[in-house]
């Protein structure tokens, strides 16, 4: 029998490259002058994987989240990971907006991208073993038409392939 070749599925992000995209998009906002004296601030919880945004006006903080994105961009981090909640008012005119940073496949997920495999008929196992998922197939080929499969869907975060063997 010939040896099964296989490769695993996860969503992680790069949390470092989070923190200098935040200080990167922190120096821009102190220096640009239409945000300067804002009062316009981010905050990184690394430990909770959140940033927040506080703003005096729903405008600017759609500005500073402009800011976060194309600095993340910049260093790597798909934007899809990051999940940004609703816009919440906050003392006096102010706002505050909060987005969670997703690593992991949740089970919901794991189980939609596993159907979606077994769905297009090729011959390969999958199985869900906690937050990754892991494609087992005597053939390296079927293994290649996955991964390219699996590149055009859209699962709502970013899932990179990691232990090809």
């Amino acid at each position: 029998m010939a040896k099964e070749s296989s490769f695993d599925v996860v969503s992680t992000v790069d949390m470092q490259e989070v923190d200098n995209a935040y200080g990167q998009a922190k120096r821009e906002i102190a220096q640009r002058y239409d945000l300067k004296d804002s009062g316009a601030e981010i905050t990184l919880d690394k430990g909770g994987r959140k940033l927040t945004v506080a703003a005096p006006a729903e405008f600017v903080a759609k500005q500073v989240i402009d800011v976060i994105g194309s600095k993340l961009i910049k260093r790597g981090v798909d934007l899809s990971a990051v999940k940004w909640g609703d816009i919440v008012p906050a003392a006096g005119q102010s706002v505050r907006r909060t987005a969670e940073i997703i690593e992991g496949i949740d089970k919901e997920t794991a189980s939609k991208i596993s159907k979606d495999i077994r769905g297009t008929k090729l011959k390969c196992k999958v199985t869900i073993e906690g937050d990754k998922l892991r494609v087992s197939s005597a053939s390296r080929d079927t293994l290649q038409e996955v991964i390219a499969f699996l590149k055009g869907q859209d699962y709502g975060q970013p899932l990179q392939y990691v232990n090809y063997r």
